[in-house]
This record gives structure tokens, sequence and C-alpha cells, in this order.
């Protein structure tokens, strides 16, 4: 596919997305800040979207997109997939209901599929969303182990909720030491008053050990994305030592798999560094595009939220021998909704068909991604495993941790994003790329296309300075 070459500028976005900048402009009467969610928002506004199908997005200006961003990772099949369309309307069929608030069967048949790829998962408790997942997963560690703190990782995001809310992206005068970082607070109505979470830094051995051994008595559990954002990649002994020092201080690991379950790997990041962690939590794909999370985990566990070890909040006191303080209460009326447990069966089978196909299509669009960079002269090179990777424009193959991304050219990285996003390829600026059944040879097509037009435009001189 021909696409002429063009220069970014603020007026040429604005002029080819008029109709986008009305409807934030009217979206602010409404919504703080135009949208929902801040994750949605970029400058000079986000592109307001109309229609999805396959691997293609349609802006209310009716421009059309290759989207990469699928939904954040969730959405493996790409947008309408038949099969998904079809299990929905299976189960409302069926069922005769999209929700019972009831046990049903739905629920444990998931449960064993889940089970199929992740066997450290005996048994798992539905929510509504990854932040609950984790949210979930930092309570029943804490009541299991009888601890007040848990550690995470500089550069690692677990949600928007106070204790996970720190040294997400930290600058560096205010991080700390490389080996030793600071818990830097990273919203509003997040502060450090005692109870904020140790700070691990990322592939560090030597720097995770001294914490850890220092601080065990505290720490409850440590959480982890085992592929930082989806696309840096742990080393391998530095998982070892990680689920070595858990084990021998009693301390929960929590695999955070949100980003990389049936991603990385069909059995996510435990599948690849062969580790079992203590709980997991998963969202996105599982869901096949609907909001959903789980948290999993070893059976002792996991039995801390079992309503069979005494009253909840609805019963206490009922005969005056216990109170709801004595169990661990976790409900919502939409956990395992049937209706999306159809939907993510139906994209979890779909998958065991079509993942080998998805990966050669990353793979094979990271390589051309790269090859165009070095005809080019410009320093793009690919990160990430299995279906998702990001583009990082650096001088320096390394690539380690938050700090090192850190020393990469993220102003470039988001001009060449906005370049793309006029020449139909889509994913918000400094976003990594999540890659669907839907995405073949006409999108790999435009997608090579747009970046050879680019990165041209770079090197000429013509892009953004």
């Amino acid at each position: 596919m021909a696409i002429d070459k063009v220069g970014h500028n603020a007026l040429n976005y604005q002029s080819k997305t008029i109709l986008s900048k009305r409807q934030m402009k009217d979206a602010e009467n409404y919504l703080p800040g135009g949208v929902t969610a801040n994750i949605k928002y970029f400058a000079p506004y986000p592109i307001v979207m109309k229609k999805g199908k396959g691997a293609w997005l349609t802006d209310v200006d009716g421009n059309s997109y290759v989207d990469y961003l699928m939904g954040y990772g969730a959405l493996a099949l790409g947008h309408g997939h038949s099969r998904m369309n079809d299990a929905i309307t299976e189960q409302l069929n069926q069922d005769g209901t999209h929700l019972f608030g009831t046990p049903h069967l739905k629920e444990v048949e998931f449960a064993k599929k889940i089970q199929q790829y992740y066997p450290s998962i005996k048994k798992l408790r539905y929510t509504n969303s990854g932040t609950e997942a984790t949210q979930l997963a930092i309570r029943i560690a804490k009541v299991f182990t009888k601890k007040k703190k848990i550690a995470k990782f500089e550069g690692h995001y677990h949600g928007g909720f106070k204790e996970v809310l720190y040294s997400i992206n930290p600058p560096l005068t205010e991080a700390g030491a490389i080996d030793r970082p600071i818990a830097v607070p990273e919203s509003a109505g997040v502060e450090v008053d005692g109870l904020e979470p140790f700070i691990l830094p990322f592939n560090d051995v030597e720097g995770v050990e001294k914490i850890i051994s220092q601080s065990h008595q505290e720490i409850a559990a440590v959480l982890i994305e085992p592929v930082q954002a989806g696309f840096i990649l742990a080393e391998q002994a530095f998982m070892d030592k990680l689920r070595e020092l858990t084990l021998k201080y009693g301390i929960i690991l929590i695999f955070d798999e949100i980003k990389t379950g049936f991603r990385i790997a069909l059995g996510g990041a435990q599948e690849l560094y062969r580790i079992d962690p203590d709980i997991t939590t998963l969202g996105k794909i599982i869901g096949g595009g609907f909001p959903i999370g789980l948290v999993g985990g070893r059976e002792d566990i996991m039995e801390v939220s079992s309503p069979k070890r005494g009253f909840d909040v609805f019963e206490a006191g009922v005969d005056g021998k216990e109170t709801a303080k004595d169990v661990l209460f976790h409900s919502g009326t939409y956990n395992g909704h049937p209706t999306i447990l159809a939907a993510g069966l139906a994209t979890i089978q779909e998958l065991e068909v079509s993942f080998p196909q998805i990966v050669n299509y990353t793979m094979e669009l990271r390589k051309r991604i790269e090859e165009v960079g070095l005809k080019s002269g410009i320093p793009i090179r690919t990160y990430g495993a299995g279906t998702v990777f990001n583009v990082v424009w650096n001088e320096e193959k390394k690539l380690r941790h938050y700090r090192d991304l850190l020393q990469s050219n993220t102003m470039k990285r988001k001009e060449l994003d906005f370049e793309l996003l006029q020449l139909g390829v889509y994913t918000k600026p400094l976003n990594r790329y999540s890659i669907s059944a839907a995405h073949g040879d006409k999108e790999l097509d435009h997608t090579i296309s747009a970046y050879e037009n680019v990165c041209y435009c770079f090197k000429e001189g013509s892009g953004v300075s």
C-alpha cells in the first residue's frame, strides 16, 4: 500500500481529526479532562474512535488505523471476532439470562481451563478488573502472613490504587540509589506514611537480596511484573533468586500476569521462567475484551477467602460467637459473570489454535521494523516476547529495567508515534504493541510502509524537531 510522505505537525494532526477535537471539547463538559480513565488521554487530545473490526479502528472523522493498542492488550482475537460473538449469543440463548447472581456452571468450567495453563493456580477467585485482582491478592497475602507491608519493583504498574501507586515512573532525581530505590508517590492522595511499599530494583540480584534479607519480617508479599510493562524481560537468574528468597523468608510471591498472561506464552511468564508463584493475577485477555480479573494460587493461601471459615459481613454476630473481622471478606455482584466467562473461554480456545500464528506475525513485524530503522539510520529497536513488544529509540541495546528505559529518547519515540498515527498506524504514543489473530499480510505491509515513510522523514529532517 503506497503512502504519501508527510511530516507531523500540530496543524496537520488537528486538520485530520477535527471531529475528535470537537468531541473531546464537548466531553470535557461532562468528564474530568474529557476521559473516563487517565490512561486514555494524550496531548493535544486523544483520537475518538467510532468503529472497530478485525485489526482496524475507524475514528469519528472517518480515518482508518491498524490497531496495535488492542484495548491495551485485551483483544487477542481483534475487534468483533465471530467466535467470541457466537459464544456470547449462545450463552444468552442457552442460559436465558446475562446474570445469575448465584453459582453457575461456567465458573468451574473456566477455572479448569485456567488451571490447564497455570498449574500453580489451585484455587481462584474472580474479580471485575486487573486492579481489583491485584488489590485482592495483596489482601490475601497480608491476612495469610499476618504482615502489613508489601514490596514492589521500580517501574512496575499494578493498578490505580494507593498501595501500589509508588515508583512507577519516578524522576531519577527523587528515585534514590539504583540498588536501593526510594518509594516515590505517583498520584495526589498518595503519600509516604510508613506503610508505603518497599521498592526493589528490577533485574538486580544483589540489591533485591539485600533489601529482602534486611526487611523480610515486615514483608507479606513481593509483587512483580515478570516482564516489566509487558516488554522488558526479567533475567532467569534474577527470577530464580527471587523465588529462592521468598521461599526462604516465607514471603508470598505474586506474579502480576495481567499484561503477560496468554501473551508471553499461553501459560504466561511462569511458563517462560518455569517458576510457580504463590499467587497469580490475570486479566485483560481472559475476558475477551470484557472487564474481568482473577486471583489464584496455592490452596492454603486462597482458602483464607472461603466463606466456610466463618461468618461474613452480612451474617456477622448471628450467634454471637464470631465477627466479620475473622473472615477475609471478598464479594462482587459481577464476579464470574457468565457472559464474560463465555467470551473468555472462546478467546482461550481460539488462542489454542492461533497463538503460534500470532507469534510469527509479531516476530516478522519486529524484524522488519528493525530493518527499516537500520536502513534509515534511525536507532529504533524492539523489545518483548510472545505477542507483545515495544519500540524503543535508543543507541544502546541494553534494556534491563526502568532506568535503562529512561535513557532512551522518549521524545523521539513520541514523535514517531504521531507520524505513524497520521499514516494509519495506531497505538497510544509511547505504548507497547499488542498483536491479535486479526493481524495479517495487509496490516503488516501497511505498517512497514508507514515506518519506511516516517523514518525517511526523520532521516531527511522533515519530521518534528
